[in-house]
């Protein structure tokens, strides 16, 4: 009996966690749980792209922000494995994406930025817009608290690195870098304003 009262107990332990897990995964709705895998692969598509460009420019921007993508993915992965939900991401390999939208964006912005450093930093520049936007989007169509807080923060970091490859294209070229994809008030309202406190690298 006390062999059987064990077993039923862990059991009943097992059981409670599995529910448990099975709930945390189905607290995000199917299309918050597909925009939180696409914007993780985002984030590789950003630093993918900022590693190449560094290669051939050797500018320490595309560095450091490939660093602080890579800690982006991080927090998203985080939460990617809080609620139970798989990443897309199936190798780490340098231009390697699941998604073939991102696939195409990465060979198609690694060309543009290879072929001129002016090319290079407007890549930079659009990579962050899009980041914005995407963000921004997302941002809109969830309601999870904890989920909201980590984009807030991945926007505060794509501002940053938004100001960042602003400040590098008017370094390097004597030019004042132009909005590609945001509206210019918004974009100039960006570049022109202090660097923020967090982002966590951003």
């Amino acid at each position: 009996m006390k062999n059987l009262f064990t077993g039923a107990a862990i059991a009943l332990v097992l059981t409670a966690g599995f529910t448990a897990t099975t709930q945390a995964a189905v607290t995000l709705t199917e299309a918050e749980a597909k925009t939180l895998q696409f914007m993780h692969e985002e984030e590789k598509l950003a630093k993918d792209v900022y590693l190449t460009l560094y290669e051939k420019w050797n500018i320490r921007s595309f560095s450091n922000i490939a660093s602080a993508e890579q800690r982006h993915q991080d927090q998203l992965k985080v939460l990617l494995d809080q609620y139970g939900v798989p990443s897309i991401i199936q190798s780490s390999e340098v231009g390697h994406f699941t998604n073939p939208d991102l696939a195409k964006m990465y060979n198609d912005l690694t060309t543009q930025g290879l072929a001129s450093l002016e090319g290079a930093l407007k890549v930079g520049g659009m990579i962050e817009e899009l980041d914005i936007l995407d963000l921004q989007k997302a941002i809109a169509e969830s309601d999870k608290a904890d989920v909201d807080s980590t984009y807030e923060n991945l926007l505060r970091g794509s501002r940053n690195h938004l100001r960042a490859f602003a400040k590098q294209y008017s370094k390097n070229l004597g030019l004042t870098y132009q909005a590609q994809l945001m509206p210019a008030a918004e974009v100039n309202d960006i570049i022109n304003s202090d660097q923020e406190r967090g982002g966590h690298g951003g």
